[in-house]
């Protein structure tokens, strides 16, 4: 099995691609590409490498029945520079492998995160934990965000004190606050990073971590190009039905007075699926 090189990623290798005001994603290292995930499906009846649109058609089949396993075979390393508070989130994915910067080796950076004037929004009406579509005014707007500025310095000037009064760094460090932006490598295998953008891209994430998303996606799409246009196709664009939603779809599609090639098309897959229920 020859070692698979992506063009495309070769060209990104190490560049810092920048998210948020002072933060950062760049491919350190990738293993595997879209040739791998066909390499590896195929191994089991030996069949040697086919022609690009073969191959592009079967990633295209991998992913829409979710034999994932070959997925699994491509593994990306990134360097990201992120505020705490999204770090936070991101440690939930607990499918990749991570080491993080140091507060007790390392004196930390006065790097904080600072809103801009469009994401500072009171909180939203209807969902607990999100922020309202309409922002501040400008004026109240700039106040919040020299409030937050202002705490962001007297937190980092208290540190450095501490800091230069010998304190050890793992005490001086906790009263450092979530904007601090912090350092990480992250690897992950391609089918575990497609379930952290299938999550992290939707609606529901915070703007800050779909931001970063973004460009995970963007980089990703280096890598593994085909298997990105799949993802996109059929779990980021798809849509999921219970089981009774399908039936009642199923009914009405059945119902049709008179049904077009599309209709016919998604009757039969629903058809399809509904068997395998």
């Amino acid at each position: 099995m020859a070692h698979c090189i992506s063009p495309g990623a070769e060209e990104i290798l190490d560049k810092e691609f920048p998210v948020l005001d002072k933060g950062f994603i760049r491919l350190v290292d990738y293993l595997g590409s879209d040739e791998r995930i066909v390499q590896s499906a195929r191994v089991s009846y030996g069949a040697g490498t086919k022609t690009v649109r073969e191959d592009a058609g079967l990633i295209d089949y991998l992913l829409r029945n979710r034999h994932t396993s070959p997925f699994e075979q491509v593994v990306l390393t990134f360097h990201i520079k992120m505020p705490i508070f999204i770090a936070r989130q991101w440690v939930r994915h607990r499918t990749a492998r991570l080491n993080e910067i140091s507060g007790r080796y390392s004196v930390m950076k006065d790097d904080f995160y600072l809103p801009p004037p469009e994401d500072v929004a009171p909180q939203s009406s209807d969902n607990k934990q999100a922020r309202a579509a309409v922002p501040f005014e400008s004026v109240q707007a700039e106040e919040i965000r020299a409030t937050l500025s202002a705490g962001q310095k007297t937190a980092y000037d208290d540190y450095k004190k501490l800091i230069d009064k010998g304190l050890a760094r793992e005490i001086a460090r906790v009263n450092l606050p979530l904007a601090l932006y912090t350092e990480i490598y992250w690897q992950i295998d391609l089918n575990n990073l497609f379930h952290f953008l299938e999550l992290r891209l939707g609606a529901h994430a915070q703007k800050e971590i779909r931001l970063y998303a973004q460009t995970l996606f963007e980089i990703t799409k280096k890598v593994a190009p085909y298997a990105c246009e799949s993802f996109e196709r059929h779990i980021l664009g798809a849509v999921t039905f219970s089981r009774e939603e399908a039936s009642e779809l199923k009914r009405r599609l059945k119902n049709a007075q008179e049904p077009s090639e599309l209709d016919k098309r998604a009757l039969e897959i629903f058809e399809a699926k509904l068997a395998c229920v």
